[in-house]
Formats: C-alpha cells, structure tokens, sequence
C-alpha cells in the first residue's frame, strides 16, 4: 500500500472513537479535559460496523439513534467543560475508518478506550493494538481510570530494543501542562554494549530537559528480563499517572517481543493510562515530526 505524503500541519484535534461503553465514555472524558489543557477541540466517533448494527437491532432502532447518543455526548461535554466538541458516524471497519478519518481531520492525538484483553465480546478491547498500529497519532490507551488531576508524574521506559527518543516531545508538553515529573526507567541488559547503549540513549534525552529544564528523576530496573512488569510495578509504587510508550506492534526482535511488551503496558492491571507512540518511519499513515507548542 503506498504511504502518503506526510502532513506537517495538523488541526489541534483530539480524536476519540467510540462504542458508548463504559471504557469508551471514560476515554472521552479523558479527551475532553486533556483537550481542554491543550486548548484544542474534539472529534468524537462512531464507526458503524456490524457490531453497531447488531446491537441497534437489539434495541429496535435505527442508526439515527447514534447520531442521537453523540449529540448528548457533545451537548453534556460542551456545556460541563466548554471545549467544542464535533462528531462522527462513519460506516466502515475500526480497523481502517478511525485511522481514515485521523489523517482527514488531521488529528493530532487519539484517546482509545479499552475494556482489556479479555473484552473480546466488545467493539475495542484485544483490538485496541490492531488500532494503535496503523495511528498516523500517538494514541492514549485508558480503562476505567479517570482523568484526575492530569498527568503529573509520568513514567518514560528506555530500553535498547526501543526509540524513546520519539517520545520526548510528548513527555515535554506533559510536562509544561501538568507542571509534571519524568521518571526515566532504564531497562538492565545481559549484555554489557546493551547497557551502554541504553545509558547513551538516556545521556541525550537527559541533554534534552537539562537545557529546557524539564524536572526528571532516574531509575534503573532491578534486574534483566520482565522489564514490561518491572516499569508497571515502579508505576504503581510512585503513583504514576501516565506511561509514554514507544510502540513497534507487528515487529519483534531477538529476546525481545515488542507485541508482548506493547500489551502487557497497554492493559496494565493498575489502569495507568499509556501514550502509544509509532515511531514516524513506521505504518501505512505516518506524519513527519510533529511540533507541539
């Protein structure tokens, strides 16, 4: 499939699909008051599948009551939170129709609700990484927690098989927004040149915030191996309320499976909501490196 050409401009849009579940709703709460921070407005979306015709069936109804269930969504966030608010109904597959109507909108981040990876009877759940890999948008990964108070202590996993680097960025906007703390987690290789080259990859990003002054901590991992439980468990201990997560779904690399590490953060069982960030070479839709301000 040909890559199209990469789109520097994008509208200061917050896409998030759903399918009214409770996860789902979640999801668009916690779009509508991250974009409320970032000063961007939010596309709320439903793709009508057969999972969508099935359950109108069920009820008896017909599609307009989609259309329905969005107005009340936009009418109950626009009044509470007085962040415009535009919706969607587009007939097609979430495998596809989400990732189309990012790079319509030009959307410049994407708030997914999951049900976990047992929610297989559900429209997303198990599904969610097939989403997250053809995102041309880093894609917030939330379950059933809410929003809080932001995002205020955030955790940056580095590690060699990843590019961390790519999520600098975001760590830094979080940063600026919440008044918030990166904790860099360092992964302990078998290897010695694996080491090191993780503790180069740190140095720079390290470089990064000493120069704009972005407040971090450092942590190395215990041990090698289980590095995936290894960054929920330090999550869990200093309360992290976000994990920036550099995501290759559909490659794997020796010793290492970036599918399995992509899920087991993604479905995390202390629900700390994680940003999937492809890297911008990779996918069918990529965009070039987006600046964020």
């Amino acid at each position: 499939m040909a890559q199209p050409t990469p789109q520097k401009k994008l509208n200061s849009i917050v896409l998030v699909p759903t399918d009214f579940s409770e996860a789902c709703g979640n999801a668009v709460s916690h779009g509508v008051k991250l974009a409320r921070f970032l000063g961007y407005k939010v596309c709320i979306l439903h793709v009508i599948n057969n999972e969508t015709k099935a359950a109108l069936k069920k009820k008896n109804v017909g599609v307009d009551y989609v259309e329905w269930r969005l107005k009340e969504y936009k009418k109950y966030y626009e009044k509470k939170y007085e962040v415009p608010i535009d919706t969607m109904a587009e007939e097609g597959s979430i495998f596809t129709t989400i990732t189309e109507v990012a790079v319509k909108i030009k959307a410049n981040l994407m708030i997914l609700g999951t049900h976990g990876k047992k929610g297989l009877q559900h429209v997303f759940g198990s599904y969610a990484l097939k989403v997250i890999s053809e995102s041309p948008v880093p894609v917030l990964v939330v379950q059933k927690r809410s929003f809080r108070e932001g995002y205020k202590n955030i955790i940056l996993p580095v590690n060699n098989d990843l590019e961390p680097r790519q999520a600098v960025p975001w760590a830094k906007l979080m940063v600026k927004l919440f008044h918030a703390e990166v904790n860099l987690f360092l992964s302990q290789e078998n290897d010695s040149a694996l080491n090191h080259r993780v503790l180069i990859i740190t140095k720079q990003i390290t470089d990064i915030f000493d120069e704009e002054k972005v407040a971090y901590t450092v942590t190395h991992a215990e041990k090698p191996g289980g590095f995936a439980e290894q960054v929920i468990s330090h999550g869990i201990m200093k309360h992290t309320d976000l994990i920036l997560m550099i995501t290759r779904p559909n490659m794997d690399v020796p010793g290492f499976s970036l599918s399995a590490w992509s899920e087991r953060l993604m479905f995390n069982e202390a629900q700390i909501p994680v940003m999937c960030i492809n890297p911008v070479d990779y996918g069918y839709y990529y965009y070039e490196w987006i600046t964020l301000t």
